[in-house]
């Protein structure tokens, strides 16, 4: 896949306190491309719910749109304060220490960034709601499946095709790269 080689500023330093952080779990280069590419085209709000150290937080920034503002929820304080560093002056960003539970009552949003990693807070039925009509949702860290069912640890990969098949959603299953796909999925 063709990019860049070259990140933006606030990406870089989203790296850079990861590293010092000891943090390794982060949005990959090529999905953050795609939060930066659909971030600019929203209005409102957008949320991420698991900063880890605020890279993917800094992907959705690198593209936001003037007057957008950003919320985004870690659990672990000390990851959280982290990333807080990073957008210490970015009126259009706040990073909470807290689950992501609190961001609730701060929707409906306009993009939602969320980890597939626990399936049931990211169920397209837990989520749903909290996404205005228009509203994208992406989920990252799916392994590609070129098949349907989805299947993925030789299971059907319930979390994939829930959303895959929701009414309430149009959605799309893309690679990011060989080994890394997401799901885009639009409110309607």
């Amino acid at each position: 896949m063709s990019a860049p080689l070259e990140l933006p500023t606030i990406v870089s330093r989203a790296f850079d306190v990861s590293r010092r952080a000891g943090y390794v779990s982060f949005c990959r280069n090529e999905t953050g491309r795609l939060l930066a590419t659909l971030a600019a085209t929203r209005t409102g709000t957008l949320a991420e719910f698991g900063t880890g150290c605020g890279v993917g937080t800094a992907w959705l920034r690198s593209g936001v749109r003037p007057g957008a503002m950003i919320l985004s929820a870690e659990l672990d304080p000390r990851l959280a304060g982290a990333a807080q560093e990073i957008f210490v002056e970015d009126p259009q960003v706040e990073v909470l220490a807290a689950d992501w539970s609190t961001l609730r009552d701060k929707g409906p949003f306009s993009l939602l960034f969320l980890d597939s990693g626990s399936p049931a807070e990211v169920a397209v039925d837990a989520v749903a709601d909290l996404v205005e009509p228009g509203g994208i949702v992406v989920l990252d860290d799916f392994v590609p499946c070129a098949g349907w069912p989805p299947v993925s640890d030789g299971r059907v990969d319930s979390l994939r095709e829930d959303w895959l098949s929701d009414e309430r959603f149009a959605s799309v299953e893309v690679m990011v790269a060989t080994d890394a796909a997401a799901i885009i999925a639009t409110r309607r």
